[in-house]
């Protein structure tokens, strides 16, 4: 595997120009509704990173991460269902199609090999594993996100790739056939057969595989099916996007919200638990389901805390939570609220 084939390709000259003319694009990045900067202010990366580097108590589990093995390949077609496959890659079959999203199955979330490694169990599944797919999604092209070894391996499995602008870049210059890639500003849908669409929304994030920032779009999905609606949240600090998203596309069924890797240094770009509990409220889901956690240590809290620091608070504001082991089947026909603690 080339190392700078990993790194994906800068959009072209064609999609900058087009990016120009939108409100979200200025001086050669897209932006953030409203300000969002890196660090706390007062933070110094070199501080950050001298700190990131030094002991933390609990980062990585200490034994295999539990996990269920299901047969994607034999699920019956009518069953609808979702399975989480560890941090934000996960399946999700319902109504007769099937998603995927942020799919990351290499074992790890950085270009550099053997770093940031996956925890002991928490990487069974694998593309062979996958059966075909309708409609891949892409939050945005960060490592934890984008996996290029994982997505080499998916081009024969997948009808259609639905992602932010800039994105698609990348799929093209992996040999991806154009007409396979829909790439979406904010607010734009697509529309599938069969009563299904697809709305990227808005998400407080950034975006690169590399030095330069922002130069593809980050995002957040709202999944409309025959019978269901379903936020699909990218990577995202809070803001006032959640309500204005839930006003303008919920209630929803249920929301799989990003809760892990955060710090109370970068509170901007990751939600803190408290703060997820408050998306809910804002999406008017019915439910939700943390990830972005028990897979890659990407931030210094104990591997366990989103987990443990979200129930507890979902629980005391009557919020109905998902929590399934990887693996594990979640029936989103009856979603169920009650689940055994695994991560104790």
């Amino acid at each position: 595997m080339k190392l700078n084939k990993m790194f994906g390709q800068f959009p072209d000259q064609k999609r900058k120009a087009y990016f120009k003319t939108l409100h979200n694009y200025k001086d050669g990045q897209f932006q953030n509704l409203i300000p969002t900067p890196a660090l706390l202010e007062g933070e110094s990366m070199a501080k950050l990173l001298w700190e990131f580097f030094g002991k933390h108590a609990d980062t990585t589990p200490t034994s295999p991460i539990p996990s269920i093995k299901t047969d994607l390949r034999q699920l019956e077609s009518g069953k609808d269902i979702l399975v989480w496959f560890g941090h934000s890659s996960y399946f999700i079959q319902l109504d007769g199609k099937r998603f995927l999203i942020d799919p990351v199955f290499s074992g790890n979330a950085s270009p550099v090999f053997g770093s940031v490694k996956a925890f002991a169990g928490s990487n069974d599944y694998q593309a062979s594993d996958m059966p075909d797919i309708d409609v891949l999604l892409i939050s945005h092209d960060h490592w934890d996100h984008l996996d290029y070894g994982t997505i080499r391996l998916l081009k024969d499995k997948v009808k259609l790739v639905i992602c932010g602008l800039g994105v698609a870049q990348h799929f093209i210059f992996w040999g991806w056939p154009e007409e396979k890639i829909v790439e979406k500003n904010w607010h734009e849908s697509v529309d599938l057969s069969d009563n299904f669409q697809i709305t990227l929304t808005p998400a407080r994030h950034f975006s690169g595989r590399f030095l330069s920032r922002n130069i593809s779009l980050w995002t957040s999905f709202v999944l409309q099916t025959p019978s269901k609606k379903l936020f699909l949240g990218g990577d995202s600090g809070y803001g006032p996007h959640f309500k204005d998203i839930g006003q303008q596309y919920g209630p929803f069924d249920l929301a799989i919200l990003e809760c892990g890797q955060y710090n109370e240094r970068w509170p901007y770009i990751h939600s803190l638990p408290p703060e997820i509990i408050q998306e809910v409220e804002d999406l008017q889901a019915k439910a939700f389901m943390p990830v972005h956690h028990s897979k890659f240590k990407l931030a210094q809290h104990p591997w366990y805390e989103p987990l443990e620091q979200v129930s507890s608070l979902a629980e005391a504001a009557s919020s109905p939570i998902v929590t399934p082991k990887i693996g594990e089947g979640v029936d989103l026909d009856s979603i169920k609220t009650q689940w055994p603690k695994w991560w104790r």
